[in-house]
């Protein structure tokens, strides 16, 4: 089964947030998990890091709905952030939305893989590490 270093979850919804932990651990799937409540503190996080490749995750796990910067916000400025990561770092964006419109403009941004409905399940977390 493959395996990444570093798995990171942005995410203000508690209840979501206990729920995705379970299912990481029981798909068994990363090292390490980054957790952030908005996407200030996700940003503020890969600002400071991003010349170091090592503290940076494989994979993010993005809201869209959150307090100070919501995910759309958090993506226009990670996509400046990007040259300097030395490393692929592959967005999902993981929302309750089922908004045509989200979907739309998830598919119409570059550096997002795909729009999944919360919450996803072991097998499919699986399915996006081994497509890493």
């Amino acid at each position: 089964m493959s395996k990444i270093e570093i798995l990171c979850v942005i995410d203000d919804d508690e209840i979501y947030t206990f729920t995705i932990k379970k299912i990481i651990k029981m798909a068994d799937v990363t090292e390490n998990t980054l957790f952030f409540e908005n996407g200030q503190d996700a940003l503020d996080f890969f600002t400071a890091n991003k010349d170091k490749a090592g503290l940076l995750p494989e994979l993010i796990l993005l809201d869209l709905n959150m307090p100070i910067l919501d995910g759309w916000q958090f993506l226009d400025k990670f996509k400046e952030l990007i040259p300097h990561f030395g490393k692929k770092i592959t967005v999902y964006i993981v929302s309750s939305s089922i908004d045509e419109a989200d979907f739309k403009r998830a598919a119409d941004i570059e550096q997002v893989s795909d729009f999944m409905v919360k919450p996803i399940t072991v097998q499919q977390l699986r399915e996006l590490v081994s497509n890493l």
